[in-house]
């Protein structure tokens, strides 16, 4: 396997004030005079960390990372307030203004690769290409696959840890179960249910599960941000008009080049979203891993994403 790249610092950290609220946390890495590029992280809520930057080749692009609102080092955390999909689209701008950027790659898995195909959408004209990795289309039957039946069906030992908390008269709707415990006034209550929400997506990230990852997504403060927010927009549809408002207007971005890559055994977004959004973007390269799940750093997934990127 191709080693990730070296550690290295960022040459630029700061703060940008995005509303009189929000303060997001910033950082750009590599080459000054590199392919701009930018990386969406996951959740919503999850945040960058330093091993994000190890993907891409530091003598070849400008990478860009950032903290999403109210989650890793952005002011305030945890907070749900002016916290939408369509906030975070034009924090994006508002970051690429302040940098002088007038196009950038997007790279995004996860989420992050909602929020990529939200943001070109909006934007199309901002985007030089897309890295797209684990398809999530945040759509009803995708929350409910995860949140409510179907995963569990693979998962029983780590869903029976993810209900234990929430009585038989709640479970016919865990999400809003859940989002009534991750938003209460009771600190012991939403801690326990963050721990919970967190750890239930760690367990079933990888394909072979990996106790470390789920020991990390245990931790307070982590848990805390990634479970609220991201019960949060999952609540609320992910502030989209519609059900399928990212395949419904696909068109407007299929002039972009576009690479995605995503784990035949993907449990947390199951590989069917991949697929029916290659079949409404054929001129997108789309690779299917064999021996993976949805974790970033999968051996073969890691592959795929630094071919991708290398040969850009």
């Amino acid at each position: 396997m191709k080693i990730l790249y070296p550690a290295r610092e960022p040459y630029n950290t700061d703060y940008l004030q995005v509303s009189s609220k929000h303060k997001i946390y910033f950082e750009q890495c590599g080459s000054p005079n590199g392919k701009n590029i930018v990386f969406l992280h996951g959740g919503p809520g999850g945040g960058i960390a330093p091993e994000h930057r190890q993907y891409f080749n530091p003598e070849k692009w400008n990478l860009t990372l950032f903290d999403q609102r109210s989650c890793g080092k952005s002011i305030p955390f945890a907070s749900l307030e002016e916290n939408t999909t369509d906030d975070l689209i034009e924090d994006m701008e508002k970051l690429r203004e302040k940098l002088k950027i007038k196009k950038w790659c997007v790279f995004g898995g996860s989420w992050g690769s909602t929020l990529a195909l939200a943001y070109a959408i909006k934007h199309p004209e901002r985007c030089s290409a897309l890295f797209l990795r684990g398809i999530f289309l945040l759509r009803k039957k995708e929350i409910d696959w995860f949140y409510q039946a179907g995963a569990s069906r693979i998962f029983p030992d780590a869903w029976e840890n993810y209900i234990k908390d929430i009585p038989h008269t709640e479970r016919d709707n865990l999400l809003q179960a859940y989002y009534k415990r991750l938003t209460s006034n009771n600190i012991e209550e939403r801690i326990s249910a963050a721990k919970s929400w967190s750890c239930w997506e760690a367990a079933t990230s990888k394909l072979i599960q990996d106790a470390n990852l789920i020991d990390s997504f245990s931790d307070e403060k982590f848990a805390t941000a990634f479970a609220r927010i991201e019960s949060h927009y999952f609540t609320n549809k992910g502030f989209f008009p519609e059900d399928n408002y990212l395949l419904n207007n696909i068109n407007k971005i299929r002039k972009i080049p576009g690479f995605i890559v995503h784990g035949r055994y993907d449990i947390v977004c199951p590989v069917e979203s991949a697929w029916e959004l290659s079949k409404l973007w054929p001129e997108a390269d789309l690779k299917i891993i064999p021996d993976a799940g949805h974790a970033l750093n999968e051996t073969n997934i890691t592959k795929a994403i630094l071919k991708n990127l290398d040969s850009f």
